[in-house]
């Protein structure tokens, strides 16, 4: 590719042909203050934030995210100018920003604020009307709150472009501007996947959560409940995030810790059900191929793709595995086979998640989702950001804490459950079970690179027996939507299919620490394969204490019980019921 040559400040850079002002200062080390500008998206220039001086050009500051560098082009980035545009930018903003800084979900790792800081503002000289506030908490996910919204709509593109759901949108003009569904609808009037995409990619606190960390003070201070909390693969190499630690900090042990040092009675490992969904779901699947089953089979452990293909593709519900995910898997045996073991009432259990995912929230309030007296299987979700909210709350000293290890029985997994937390993880542990139910032979070698990585579709012929196994693995809506569409159109000889909502997996999951990018989701991807390098079984099949779950309890995969407990059905859906209680919304 052809370089051209640009002076920043000063500073001789060579930039590839077609890369922007932003590319050229970056590439001389000269911070830009950005706030709609997102790595790997298309410039949106909406927010000015970024505006420079081109000399030459007509007199009018530039926005660089969007502005094409030229050979030869002089671009100063601080001048006197540049900086009180930048400021004036910035405080008009803040003119209709609600600043309640210290009541905001995201103070101290606020977008807006950290650039207000850097140019120096301390007060505002513009003081005008309010836009009027919008307080959608409609969702039992996510909580859209129209008074920190800064328009800069970068929500809007995740939406529409890498999810490809297009709940949000930028409604009406002008002051009257809103993002928002359409005709400033509620999230519940609109098809919405609760997959928090939009919650990562908000600079400011206008899409956040809905917080779960009341219900459980409430429960854990309740003498007469036995609470009991799971915490999902992804967690474990992101949540050390949250108190200053780098990217992909394997935290296992210290997590494990803090939360017993929060109140928890047991602390549990979602891997365990993990484990548990690849006998059930690579049963399901072997069940398909003999018997002339639907394929390909879809796996069923990701809540916002359920939802997506619940609103998009219903006529592809047979394919998807019946599988509950691991989640439910654990919450329904938590108050059947553990209850038992304990001797509690199911009553008197509260379940507690600890998820990387906001659309998780949302699944455990899924009607479907009780086996028990009609009780929740899981009865409150935290998010990786909550359940460290609660560490910092309970006065938590996470980085000094010691390490100590999950309880049993539920607290024991394999490498496999592990790598759930990554995009192909779940194709890669089916294969490790499947390859040696199938063929009766040891597999030597576990590890199948052709599923890994953060490549939004995958593809790979696995050979299994006799069977020429072809497997396919997406992240990301827009890439699950490729998916299907081929599948419509009969264009796919796939036989299983693995799609995560989020990109890069759950690691890059809508409840994980802020912010998540493409690098970050690499140094959590890392850890997570460390993880399951790191422990002594690496396949499903082997745990243990999978293995006495079924003796004692399921009989076998697929069993009547095993049925009953651990799987489900799905629906096609239209939108969420508006007429029940905000904290009682399930979906239909």
């Amino acid at each position: 590719m052809d370089n051209i040559n640009v002076s920043i400040d000063g500073i001789q850079v060579s930039i590839p042909k077609g890369s922007t002002v932003l590319d050229a200062a970056r590439a001389a080390g000269i911070y830009i203050p950005t706030l709609c500008h997102m790595d790997g998206h298309k410039p949106l220039g909406a927010c000015r934030v970024c505006l420079v001086e081109i000399e030459g050009g007509r007199g009018a500051l530039q926005a660089s995210c969007s502005f094409p560098a030229a050979d030869g082009m002089v671009v100063r980035t601080n001048s006197r100018r540049v900086h009180n545009a930048r400021k004036a930018v910035v405080e008009l903003m803040l003119s209709a920003h609600r600043q309640d800084c210290n009541a905001c979900n995201r103070t101290l790792n606020c977008e807006l604020q950290d650039i207000a800081k850097r140019l120096g503002i301390r007060e505002n000289r513009f003081e005008g009307e309010m836009p009027p506030r919008i307080m959608d908490t409609s969702s039992p996910s996510i909580v859209r709150d129209s008074s920190k919204c800064i328009l800069c709509r970068r929500c809007v593109e995740v939406c529409q472009n890498v999810q490809t759901v297009g709940t949000l949108f930028a409604v009406d003009r002008g002051f009257d501007t809103v993002i928002a569904p359409t005709a400033k609808k509620e999230l519940t009037e609109a098809v919405c996947v609760a997959c928090g995409q939009c919650v990562l990619a908000c600079p400011v606190g206008a899409l956040y959560e809905k917080s779960h960390i009341d219900r459980v003070w409430e429960a854990i201070d309740d003498p007469d409940k036995h609470v009991i909390v799971q915490t999902a693969p992804a967690v474990r190499v992101a949540i050390g995030e949250e108190f200053g630690l780098p990217a992909g900090s394997r935290v296992t042990k210290k997590m494990v810790a803090g939360l017993r040092r929060i109140g928890f009675d047991k602390v549990f490992d979602t891997d365990f059900t993990a484990d548990l969904t690849i006998l059930e779901e690579g049963t399901e699947f072997l069940g398909r191929l003999k018997n002339n089953g639907t394929l390909p089979m879809l796996t069923s452990c990701s809540p916002g793709w359920i939802n997506f293909i619940e609103y998009f593709y219903p006529e592809l519900l047979p394919n998807l595995s019946t599988c509950k995910s691991p989640q439910q898997m654990f919450g329904a045996l938590a108050k059947t086979y553990y209850a038992e073991k304990m001797g509690v009432k199911p009553e008197d259990i509260y379940s507690v998640s600890i998820m990387p995912c906001t659309a998780k929230k949302l699944e455990a309030g899924r009607e479907e989702m009780s086996v028990v007296n009609g009780l929740h299987d899981v009865d409150a979700v935290l998010t990786t950001r909550e359940a460290a909210q609660m560490m910092r709350e309970a006065g938590v000293d996470f980085v000094n804490l010691p390490d100590e290890p999950f309880d049993e029985p539920l607290g024991i997994a394999t490498g496999a459950a592990v790598i759930f937390g990554a995009t192909g993880g779940v194709m890669e542990a089916a294969l490790r079970t499947v390859y040696e139910v199938v063929t009766g032979e040891t597999l030597e070698n576990v590890n199948f690179e052709a599923v890994r990585g953060l490549e939004g579709v995958k593809e790979a012929v696995v050979k299994i027996g006799d069977i020429e196994a072809k497997v396919a693995v997406a992240s990301g809506l827009s890439n699950a939507r490729k998916l299907m569409d081929l599948i419509m159109e009969g264009k796919a000889d796939y036989h299983f299919i693995e799609i995560m909502c989020c990109p890069g997996g759950c690691l890059g999951g809508g409840g994980q620490p802020i912010p998540t990018n493409d690098e970050v989701r690499k140094a959590r991807m890392e850890a997570i394969y460390a993880e399951d390098e790191g422990l002594p079984i690496r396949k499903s099949h082997e745990n243990p204490a999978i293995r006495t779950l079924y003796e004692e309890f399921l009989g076998e995969p697929n069993s009547h019980k095993a049925h009953q407990l651990l799987h489900t059905h799905y629906t096609p859906k239209a939108l969420w019921p508006t007429d029940v209680p905000l904290d009682e919304v399930k979906t239909k």
